[in-house]
């Protein structure tokens, strides 16, 4: 892979006074790599930003408009409460990511980032495959044509991981002899060529991990963690933005808290389902088929109040 991630090149070897913003508990942690699953990780290459550009770049908009707010913490919360979304595109992350490819395939849909990656064209693919734990090994789900169900059992799981591994080994295998490499990266045979790398790759599984580089603005992360920090979420891509929103955390704890508060903890009513609670909270009997609801939404909504489903 391109970089030992524990001797990051983009390190000073001494440090430089700087007059921009920057945040100490983001400091502690740059460059230094948070594990995800069983090889990948995120690091932080760069940012740029804090809770106070957020709010700079909010009253240099509004105004005197914004005296009213008295607190940076209540204009943010308002901020966010309002979907006033281009103050917080003031703030940015470059973050170095290593993931299984079929994450990749799945991230890269959000396609409102910066997206650097490794190249399996010039550069020789490591022998990293994900595994998932026995754990996370389930059924398709009955209800969701893109999610999981029941738990495989712990005969079918082993079965399964032996598949997975297997198959992982082959293929490298493979992948390795095309390219005329040993176990060490050494060639084969001289008189051989091998297959260029571009060719070589295509037999690799999903699993095999990549590298990028990721830059994009809060705006835009804060929407890819509404989607991909989602409980129904795919779990492997929902472990990376748990970390993202640990990474948060540390630098815009007050634009993460209101994030937390109005969009990932609370809910989105349609019209219909507005009329629905109202005449809930006013005492009355409702009933699905009423409603105009789906099905689905039906229960969404008793989910998102908490009640029983009912017909």
């Amino acid at each position: 892979m391109p970089t030992d991630p524990t001797k990051p090149l983009e390190a000073k070897p001494e440090a430089a006074p700087t007059r921009r913003a920057t945040v100490a508990a983001m400091e502690e942690i740059l460059f230094a790599p948070q594990p995800v699953l069983d090889h990948g990780f995120i690091r932080i290459v760069d940012y740029m930003g804090d809770d106070n550009a957020i709010v700079q770049a909010a009253r240099v908009s509004y105004g005197k408009g914004t005296k009213q707010a008295r607190e940076d913490r209540a204009l943010i919360r308002y901020l966010m409460r309002a979907r006033h979304t281009s103050p917080f595109e003031m703030c940015e992350i470059k973050l170095h990511v290593k993931l299984p490819v079929f994450v990749a395939r799945q991230w890269i849909r959000h396609r409102t980032a910066s997206v650097n990656e490794y190249s399996a064209r010039y550069s020789v693919v490591e022998d990293e495959f994900y595994l998932p734990r026995a754990e996370h090994l389930a059924a398709q789900a009955t209800d969701n044509r893109q999610g999981r169900g029941e738990a495989l059992g712990p005969e079918e799981a082993r079965r399964v991981l032996a598949t997975l591994r297997d198959d992982a080994a082959l293929t490298y295998g493979h992948y390795q002899e095309m390219l005329n490499r040993d176990a060490a990266g050494n060639p084969r045979d001289p008189a051989r060529k091998g297959l260029a790398r571009e060719l070589a790759r295509m037999n690799l599984t999903l699993g095999v991990y990549t590298e990028w580089y990721w830059k994009i603005d809060l705006h835009n992360l804060f929407h890819f963690l509404s989607l991909r920090a989602d409980p129904h979420a795919q779990y492997e891509i929902r472990a990376y933005a748990e970390v993202m929103l640990d990474i948060l955390r540390r630098w815009v704890p007050e634009a993460t808290a209101a994030f937390e508060e109005y969009v990932l903890g609370g809910a989105k009513l349609s019209k219909s389902a507005l009329e629905v609670t109202r005449k809930l909270l006013a005492g009355e009997d409702v009933q699905q088929a009423e409603t105009g609801l789906s099905p689905r939404e039906w229960r969404e909504l008793m989910a998102a109040l908490g009640r029983p489903v009912t017909p």
